[in-house]
């Protein structure tokens, strides 16, 4: 994958907002690129799996979507609020 698609991009916008500290850090390292190429693709191959078992499973292509973003979401892209030190 060569670049940031909509869910980097969006990964990058709550990571920044929400997790400086780790954006900070990743930056310094020269990582922050890698690591947000990486949530990415996770997001997509995770999801592209999990919607091939909701399809199997009876849901519509926007169900399964639905359903798979859900429960990927949070693993990779909106990662939680970093705590105030």
């Amino acid at each position: 994958m060569s670049g940031l698609l909509n869910y980097g991009r969006m990964a990058e916008t709550h990571w920044r907002q929400h997790c400086p500290r780790m954006v900070r850090q990743l930056a310094r390292l020269g990582r922050l690129t890698a690591a947000l190429l990486d949530a990415q693709e996770r997001t997509l191959d995770e999801m592209e799996t999990l919607m091939r078992q909701f399809r199997r499973q009876g849901l519509n292509p926007q169900q399964a979507h639905d359903q798979a973003w859900e429960l990927v979401r949070e693993k990779y892209i909106l990662l939680p609020p970093e705590r105030a030190r």
